[in-house]
């Protein structure tokens, strides 16, 4: 980078210092150090495969754009937040935090992440830390509830002043230069690598730059190419590098890695500390405003002498310009008061089933009128092993124009008792609303028998066939389903009989009742074998089950039938 621009920072020499300094100890406490070729990209050591933006000579994702320099700050990682405070440079106190919109994308980029690339082991704090070295988290979290940026966030441009000379590639369509490009975004991709890095981070089905939820997610992917593992310090530093060729970058964003390895908070979008210091000695902020023609400039007319009685102009103000900061246009999400229940039903489901109804929650101002695109937060608490459907523990939804946003359905698993879905506003710290769900024991309303072949034996020996029957819950089957088995003295006295059929234990001993029974995945229940004593009769055997199913099944034990001898036949007289 240093060599892209010619010239750096004069008080960068102290922060590179102290940014070495974390390489060292990271280095020593992670692995070995990448070997990288002499414009610190790839590890020489990868082989021959090339990355597009590599082959076009484009110099990594940014184009080598400039970036901030600041380090992070000495004191705890994890200060109390400061809420409601617009962003402002320097203001240690917000710094360490991440604006809620930005810190949730960059969790559900990591998230999706560790499905599509598991190898790669991608950590959320390193987007943040590549998101804070390139826009200063998105401006100090300048985004609306879809994760847009408010205002379009523009590098220089890279026609090779100072900076990486890249001609347009995009005619304008995503910098509005249609003569150089210009990185884009809050994880500031030229367009050229975003026209095959680009992702649908929020589901809108557009690919937008500008998009936080967009960016973080594209930015992912990038850095797990070529099968790099960034659990390991190698393939870590020649990830980030690949994202911008300088050492300097480098040990800034492993600086902040680190720093966010140790902990940070969520603070209100449009609160974050925009850092200082650029890489191209610019004290401004890297993001501007989208190009716009300068006006026409028309020659000052030559003065005129006054004429007699006319006063003579005012000479100008001497008053220095406010340094008030402009104030934030306020967001949907400033303007909700409260969250309300919107119709939520009685949430209960059965261990390993689905819950059938959803949490619907709606956001409303101080007087009660709904708000729209406001980025709705649903986290589940308790001592539970229940999910969104997809596995994860939380899910972010937008309400939609009524003010209303409803939570993906809930799956049980199989740990029975309550939890607590909690829903919060993502950006704004107002109280939560809680609803309370139950999880219940796999329960059975029916079972029958699966044969009708009746069961009997004679005495001292054993039925010829197991009794075996099938659970249902309202018609569905009924699997993993506790039951129980007990030889009964009659349908009016279910106390355990003390004689007639039996089971046996593995020892062989006589056993007239099961517990810990349970039936399998298509709902079926097949008991042992059953032994009858000497006594003859009537039996009942009853099984039952968790939800109240239960059924009676006839046993009988009677001597075999002996058949009658033939007549002799009468001697002949």
């Amino acid at each position: 980078m240093a060599a892209q621009f010619g010239r750096r920072l004069r008080k960068g020499a102290a922060t590179t210092a102290v940014a070495a300094l974390a390489v060292a100890a990271l280095s020593a406490s992670q692995g070995p150090g990448a070997t990288a070729d002499d414009q610190g990209g790839r590890p020489a050591t990868t082989g021959a495969e090339t990355s597009p933006e590599a082959a076009a000579g484009t110099g990594g994702a940014t184009g080598n754009s400039p970036y901030y320099t600041d380090l992070p700050p000495l004191n705890s990682p994890s200060p109390s937040p400061t809420i409601g405070t617009p962003a402002s440079r320097g203001d240690t106190a917000t710094e360490a935090g991440i604006p809620a919109t930005v810190l949730d994308a960059y969790k559900k980029a990591a998230s999706e992440l560790r499905s599509a690339k598991p190898g790669c082991n991608l950590p959320w704090e390193l987007l943040a830390a590549i998101g804070k070295v390139e826009s200063g988290q998105a401006r100090g979290g300048q985004v609306d509830a879809n994760g847009d940026t408010t205002s379009a966030i523009l590098g220089p441009q890279l026609d090779g002043n100072g900076f990486a000379l890249i001609k347009d590639t995009d005619n304008g369509a995503y910098d509005g230069n249609s003569t150089y490009d210009q990185a884009v975004g809050p994880m500031q991709f030229i367009p050229s690598t975003w026209a095959w890095a680009a992702r649908d981070g929020n589901g809108d089905g557009e690919k937008n730059p500008n998009n936080i939820y967009d960016a973080a997610l594209a930015a992912g992917h990038y850095l797990c190419r070529f099968g790099w593992d960034l659990s390991t310090q190698a393939d870590l530093n020649s990830a980030i590098l690949s994202y911008n060729h300088s050492q300097d970058y480098l040990n800034t964003v492993l600086s902040w890695l680190e720093y966010y390895r140790k902990g940070t908070h969520e603070i209100p979008d449009g609160t974050g500390s925009l850092p200082g210091n650029r890489s191209d000695d610019n004290d401004s902020a890297t993001v501007t405003p989208s190009p716009t023609p300068p006006p026409s400039v028309k020659p000052s007319p030559k003065p005129q002498k006054p004429e007699t009685g006319t006063p003579s102009p005012k000479p100008p103000s001497t008053t220095p310009p406010s340094t008030t900061p402009p104030s934030t246009p306020a967001t949907p999400t400033d303007t909700v008061d409260h969250l309300e229940d919107a119709g939520t039903a009685k949430l209960t489901a059965q261990a390993g089933d689905a819950f059938t109804e959803r949490v619907s929650t709606r956001a409303e101002t101080k007087a009660g009128a709904a708000v729209a695109k406001v980025r709705i937060r649903f986290t589940i608490v308790g001592t539970t092993d229940a999910t969104f459907t997809g596995g994860e523990s939380v899910a972010t939804v937008v309400t939609n124009s009524t003010g209303v946003a409803v939570a993906p359905a809930l799956q049980a698993g199989e740990k029975t008792g309550t939890f607590t879905v909690r829903a919060t506003v993502v950006g704004r710290s107002i109280s939560g609303l809680d609803y309370t769900a139950t999880v219940a024991e796999r329960a059975a309303d029916t079972l029958a028998r699966t044969s009708d072949t009746a069961l009997t034996c004679v005495p001292g020996g054993e039925f010829a066939e197991q009794v075996e029957v099938k659970a249902t819950y309202d018609g569905e089957v009924a699997d993993k389903v506790a039951a129980t088995a007990t030889l009964i003295k009659s349908a009016l006295d279910p106390t355990a009989n003390d004689k007639g059929p039996y089971f046996k234990d593995a020892d062989g001993t006589t056993v007239r009742t099961l517990t810990g029974l349970e039936t399998d995945a298509n709902g079926v229940l097949k008991l042992p074998k059953l032994y009858a004593d000497d006594t003859t009769g009537t039996f009942m055997l009853r099984i039952t089950t968790a939800g109240g199913a239960a059924l009676n099944v006839t046993l009988t034990v009677a001597a075999a039938e002996t058949s009658s001898p033939s007549p002799s036949a009468s001697p002949s007289a």
